[in-house]
């Protein structure tokens, strides 16, 4: 397929409230699927190409994510997550001393962060009591739920 079709295309799909399309043409088959906001991803086959050599690409994928699996060091203690999606806050405000460095002690129900979402200020309590040996996530760095905010031990 000719590169200028195919950005055009690209350009059709991420402009428009289109989330996929596949297309079919005598040299291949192209198909397009809008990722995440707006961002299409494109993904080309020869027309030759059986439909099984479809789930060897996903397969050989899984081995390596389970050698990074294995290579991530082991961590001890608790683990504190992010109960909502939002943006991390160490601290109250811009100028606030952080509601917990690496070394504080804490105690169940004292506030460890801020999780903002929807412009809503969620302060996170911490749900142990314990020494925080490692904080996970930058300050202002969007977040997920369940993903892990600090380690206490």
């Amino acid at each position: 397929m000719d590169m200028r079709k195919l950005k055009t295309l690209v350009d059709l799909v991420s402009e428009s409230n289109i989330s996929e399309l596949e297309i079919t043409e005598a040299e291949g088959k192209v198909r397009i699927v809008k990722a995440g906001y707006g961002v299409p991803t494109t993904m080309m086959m020869p027309a030759a190409a059986p439909m099984m050599m479809q789930a060897a690409p996903q397969a050989a994928a899984a081995p390596a994510v389970d050698a990074a699996a294995e290579a991530a060091p082991v961590q001890t203690g608790h683990v504190v997550k992010s109960p909502m999606v939002g943006t991390f806050y160490r601290s109250a405000s811009p100028g606030a001393k952080p509601f917990a460095e690496v070394g504080s002690q804490i105690k169940e129900g004292d506030p460890i962060c801020i999780v903002e979402a929807m412009k809503i200020m969620n302060e996170i309590e911490c749900d142990t009591t314990g020494t925080v040996t490692k904080i996970l996530v930058e300050n202002g760095q969007a977040v997920e739920f369940g993903q892990p905010l600090f380690i206490v031990e």
